[in-house]
C-alpha cells in the first residue's frame, strides 16, 4: 500500500528511466523501474506505442539514404545550435546496400557548372523553357538540360529526379572496360618471429583462404623477422628471395635499384615511377605481384616450408621484430608496381617491433611496453617517434590509394596504439585476437574473402565529397578518411576529425563502413516569420566515388533536405525530430576523439556537463524541484546511454592496454549507429522455461538461477547459464530423452549466438560461462549494479551482487535530476 500511495511520483518519473533496446530480434522498450502495477500498465502502452514510432522512422530514413541524424528538425541559427550541445551532425553509410527497387543508372550524373553538386529530386525543373532548364538547390544556379534529356516532362522524369531516389548511384564506367590492372590486389605481410606452434596456426588459417581468393586478384608475399623477405612469387624453378636489413631504412629509390627493376632496359631519367604507365615492364611487375590462379602452387609452397625467424633470441630479450621496415617496403612495392589500385596491405603481427622506424620497446625485457599511464606521463620515450613514422606511412599509403589491413593476433601488445593512424587514414581493417589459433582471427580472415551472403563488399579507391547549403558549414568528419585539403567557402574554421577540406580520400571501404560528418551553422540572426516559413530547407548532398569490386567506377550521390526552425519556442520543434541512438553514437566518437588530440582532457566531466546542459534545455521541470523533471518520450533514454557510455571501454581505459583502447575506439570510428548502440549499450536477452527469449534489463537484478542470459556487446558474446542450470547441465538432464525441452533451451542461447556471429566483423569472441564462474566478470562488468557487496537490500534469492563502488543508474538519476533543476 506504501508503494501505491507513491503513484503520482512514479508518473512524473516514467519518461526518464525507459530503457530502449534495438538488438538482432526486435525493436523493444523496456523499463527501468519499480513502480505500482497499475501505475505501470497505463503509461507503459502510451511510452511503447510513442517511442516505437519514433524509431521507426529514423529507421525509414536509414533505409532510403543511409544516413542518422541527432537533430531531424536543425536549429536555424549559430546561437541555437550552441544551446543544443550535440552538434548538428549525421552518421553516413556511404556503401550500405539500397532498397532493391533503387536502379543503378548506366550513364554519368548531370552537375551544376557552378558549385558541381549533382541533379537530384530537389532541384527546381522548368519544363516550360525551350532548352529546358534545372535549377540547384544549393546555389541556385540555372543550369541546361543536355540534349539528351530533351523528352523529358512532368510525366516522364528520369529516374534521378524520382522524389523517393533521395540516394541512386551512377555507374560512370558502365560503357567502359575495366582498366587493365584494375582488380583487387593482396599483399601478405608476415611476422616469423613467433613460437613454431603459432606460425602453424597462422599458415594453416592462410593456405585455407588462398583458395577463396579470386582468379584474377593479383597476391604479393613478404615475411619478416629480423630481415625483411620479400617473395619472388614469378620464379617457379627454386624460390628466391629479396632481403633487406629491418634496422635501416629503405627508400623507393633503392628497392627499384636492388630489386632489378630495370635490369633489362633503360631506367626513365625524370618523373615519378610507378607502375606500366611510368616506364615498368608487366614481367618485372609479375615477379612479386601475380594473380591468384598462376602463383597458387608456388604460394602453397612458400607458406608450407615457412620457417620461423632463425636468429637467436637470448632469455633476457625480445625477438628482433623489424614490423615498421617490412610495412614500409610493402608500401613502396604497391606504390612502385599498382599505384592508384585498389590494393591491400595485409599484416599479420605476433608481438611488439623492437628494432627499425617504427619500434614500440627495446630488445630488453627488464623494459615493460607502455601503458596508459606511461602515455599520460608522457614516459614512453619511443611512442611519439613511432606514431610519426606511421604518419608519414599512412600519407604514402593514401596518397598511392592503398590499405593497411592489421591482424594482431598475441598475448603482448603489438603496437596497434601507433598503426592506428595508419589503419584508419587507409580505411583499414583490423582484428585483435590473443592467438593466430584462435577463432576471433581464423572467421574474420575468413569473411574478408568470403562472397555471398554476409560478405564484407569490400571497395577501393573511394573520394567523398559534400555540398550543402550557403548557412551550414562542415568542421570536419571523425572516421577512417583521409582528408584531400580541398579548402573553399564551405570550410569551418572551427575544425574536428579530418577537417579544413571539402573532400576526402577512402582508400577502403565497405557495406558498414560510416562516417561522422560534423556541421556549424553560421547563420547569426533569427530571421522574420516569413522569411522563415517561405525557405526553411537545408539541403545536404554526399557524393561517393568509388571503384567497385566489379572493378567498375560508381558515383553514389544522397541528397537529403532537413527543415530548420529559429526563435523562440522552437524545443518542441527540435524535440519532435530528436534521435537518441545517432546523438549517442555522436557524443561516443566526440569524446573518444577528444580523449586522443586534446591534454588535461576529462571525459566523464565532459559528458556529465553536456547532459545536464541537454537536460536543462529540453526537459520540464519547476526550478529547483527535483521531483517535478520530466524528459520528453524522445529525450528518455539518452540520460541511458550516457550512462553506459561513461563506463564503456571507449572512456574506461582501466584494465586495457593502449592496443586494445585503440581497437576498440577503431571499430566504434567505423561501424554504423546500430553496431554502435550495441557497443555503448550491450543488448541482453532472457531464456527461461516460462516464457520464450525475451529483452532483459542490462541489470544485475535479470540474473536468476533458472534462466540463461545472452549478452551482446558487440566484441564479446556473453551466454551466461544461472546456477540451477548449470548443475542441471552438468548432471547431463540435457542428453536424456525426456528433458528434451532443457536442451531445447541449452540449445536456443547458443543459435541466437551463432547467428550474430555470422553477421558481424570483426567475429566476435564467444564466451560460455556459468553463474559464479571465473568468466561470469564479462557479463558482470556490463550490468547496472543495482545491488552491490554494500547494498543496504540482501540479495534476491538465486542472483547476484556485484563487487563495485561504481554508482548505479538509480543514484545517476537522482544526481541528474537535482542538477538539472538548478
Amino acid at each position: 500500500m506504501e508503494r501505491d500511495s507513491e503513484g503520482d511520483k512514479w508518473n512524473r518519473f516514467w519518461e526518464v528511466k525507459g530503457a530502449y533496446r534495438l538488438n538482432f530480434r526486435t525493436l523493444t522498450l523496456l523499463y527501468n523501474i519499480t513502480a505500482p502495477a497499475t501505475t505501470q500498465r497505463q503509461f507503459t502502452l502510451h511510452h511503447r506505442r510513442r517511442t516505437t514510432v519514433t524509431m521507426a522512422e529514423f529507421l525509414d530514413l536509414e533505409i532510403q539514404d543511409s544516413v542518422r541524424m541527432p537533430w531531424n528538425v536543425l536549429p536555424g541559427t549559430k546561437a541555437d545550435a550552441a544551446n543544443c550541445f550535440i552538434p548538428v551532425s549525421a552518421v553516413y553509410t556511404p556503401l550500405k546496400p539500397l532498397p532493391a527497387t533503387t536502379p543503378l543508372l548506366p550513364y554519368s550524373p548531370l552537375r551544376c557548372r557552378n558549385c558541381r553538386s549533382v541533379i537530384n529530386p530537389f532541384s527546381i525543373v522548368d519544363f516550360s523553357s525551350v532548352n529546358k532548364i534545372w535549377i540547384c538547390s544549393f546555389c541556385l544556379q540555372r543550369n541546361h538540360f543536355p540534349p539528351h534529356y530533351q523528352s523529358i516532362s512532368d510525366q516522364n522524369l528520369p529516374a534521378e529526379l524520382f522524389p523517393q531516389y533521395t540516394t541512386i548511384e551512377y555507374e560512370t564506367s558502365a560503357n567502359e572496360k575495366p582498366q587493365a590492372g584494375s582488380s583487387n590486389v593482396f599483399l601478405f605481410v608476415v611476422d616469423t618471429c613467433v613460437i613454431e606452434e603459432e606460425l602453424g596456426y597462422l599458415k594453416s588459417a592462410m593456405l585455407q583462404v588462398l583458395g577463396m581468393v579470386p582468379e584474377n586478384c593479383l597476391i604479393g608475399l613478404i615475411t619478416f623477422g629480423t630481415y625483411v623477405h620479400i617473395h619472388e612469387l614469378g620464379f617457379g624453378q627454386i624460390p628466391k628471395v629479396h632481403v633487406f636489413k629491418g634496422t635501416k631504412e629503405v627508400t623507393k629509390d633503392q628497392l627499384l635499384e636492388q630489386m632489378g627493376f630495370f635490369a633489362n632496359r633503360t631506367r626513365p631519367t625524370t618523373g615519378v615511377i610507378a607502375g606500366v604507365r611510368d616506364g615498368l615492364s608487366q614481367e618485372s611487375i609479375a615477379r612479386f605481384l601475380l594473380p591468384a590462379s598462376d602463383c597458387e602452387f608456388v604460394l602453397n609452397s612458400i607458406l608450407e616450408e615457412l620457417q620461423r625467424d632463425p636468429w637467436p633470441v637470448p632469455p633476457d630479450q625480445r625477438a628482433a621484430r623489424c614490423t615498421g621496415t617490412a610495412l614500409s617496403l610493402a608500401a613502396h612495392l604497391l606504390g612502385v608496381c599498382v599505384p592508384g589500385n585498389g590494393a591491400r596491405i595485409m599484416a599479420f603481427l605476433g608481438g611488439p617491433s623492437t628494432e627499425g622506424p617504427g619500434s614500440i620497446v627495446s630488445k630488453n625485457l627488464s623494459e615493460p611496453i607502455r601503458s596508459h599511464k606511461d602515455l599520460d606521463k608522457d614516459s614512453a620515450p619511443t611512442y611519439h617517434k613511432a606514431v610519426k613514422f606511421y604518419e608519414t606511412l599512412s600519407k604514402q599509403l593514401v596518397h598511392q590509394g592503398h590499405v593497411l589491413d592489421i591482424f594482431a593476433c598475441a598475448l603482448d601488445q603489438v603496437g596497434v596504439a601507433e598503426l592506428k593512424v595508419a589503419v584508419e587514414k587507409t580505411g583499414g581493417l583490423v582484428v585483435l585476437a590473443e592467438s593466430f589459433g584462435h577463432s576471433v582471427f581464423k572467421e574474420s580472415l575468413r569473411r574478408v574473402f568470403h562472397s555471398g551472403d554476409h560478405d564484407l563488399g569490400l571497395s577501393s579507391n573511394g573520394i567523398f565529397e559534400i555540398s550543402c547549403s550557403k548557412d551550414i558549414k562542415i568542421q570536419g568528419i571523425i572516421g577512417p578518411c583521409a582528408s584531400l585539403d580541398k579548402k573553399g567557402p564551405l570550410c569551418s574554421e572551427t575544425v574536428i576529425g579530418q577537417g579544413n577540406t571539402t573532400a576526402w580520400k577512402l582508400c577502403g571501404l565497405d557495406k558498414t563502413t560510416s562516417l561522422c560528418l560534423i556541421f556549424d551553422v553560421i547563420k547569426k540572426e533569427s530571421p522574420d516569420v516569413l522569411a522563415q516559413s517561405a525557405n526553411n530547407q537545408f539541403f545536404f548532398q554526399f557524393l561517393t566515388y568509388y571503384q567497385h569490386g566489379s572493378g567498375q567506377m560508381r558515383l553514389r550521390a544522397t541528397t537529403l533536405s532537413r527543415r530548420w526552425v529559429a526563435g523562440t519556442g522552437i524545443k518542441d520543434d527540435l524535440i519532435s525530430g530528436f534521435d537518441q541512438e545517432a546523438a549517442a553514437v555522436v557524443m561516443a566518437r566526440q569524446v573518444s576523439f577528444k580523449m586522443e588530440t586534446e591534454a588535461e582532457f576529462d571525459p566523464i566531466r565532459w559528458l556529465d556537463k553536456s547532459l545536464i546542459h541537454i537536460c536543462t534545455r529540453f526537459g520540464e521541470y519547476q526550478k529547483d524541484s527535483p521531483s517535478s523533471f520530466t524528459l520528453s518520450p524522445r529525450l528518455s533514454i539518452f540520460p541511458q546511454f550516457m550512462f553506459n557510455l561513461r563506463r564503456s571501454q571507449f572512456i574506461q581505459v582501466f584494465n586495457n592496454s593502449p592496443d586494445e583502447t585503440a581497437y576498440f575506439r577503431m571499430i566504434l570510428n567505423r561501424e554504423n549507429v546500430a553496431n554502435s548502440v550495441v557497443m555503448i549499450q550491450p543488448s541482453l536477452i532472457s531464456y527461461s522455461f516460462h516464457s520464450g527469449p525475451e529483452p532483459a534489463l542490462l541489470d544485475v537484478a535479470s540474473i536468476a538461477a533458472d534462466k540463461i542470459l545472452l549478452l551482446d556487446s558487440y566484441f564479446t558474446i556473453v551466454v551466461f547459464h544461472g546456477s540451477t542450470v548449470a548443475q542441471w547441465r552438468k548432471a547431463g538432464y540435457h542428453e536424456l530423452p525426456e528433458h528434451q525441452a532443457f536442451a531445447n533451451l541449452l540449445q536456443a542461447p547458443r543459435d541466437d549466438a551463432d547467428s550474430i556471429i555470422r553477421e558481424r566483423f570483426p567475429v566476435p569472441r564467444l564466451v560460455i560461462c556459468d553463474q559464479h564462474g571465473s568468466q561470469a566478470r564479462f557479463l558482470l562488468a556490463k550490468l547496472n549494479p543495482s545491488a552491490t557487496y554494500n547494498s543496504d537490500a540482501p540479495a534476491v534469492p538465486g542472483g547476484d551482487i556485484i563487487f563495485t563502488d561504481d554508482v548505479s543508474f538509480e543514484v545517476f538519476l537522482d544526481h541528474l535530476q537535482r542538477l538539472a533543476v538548478q
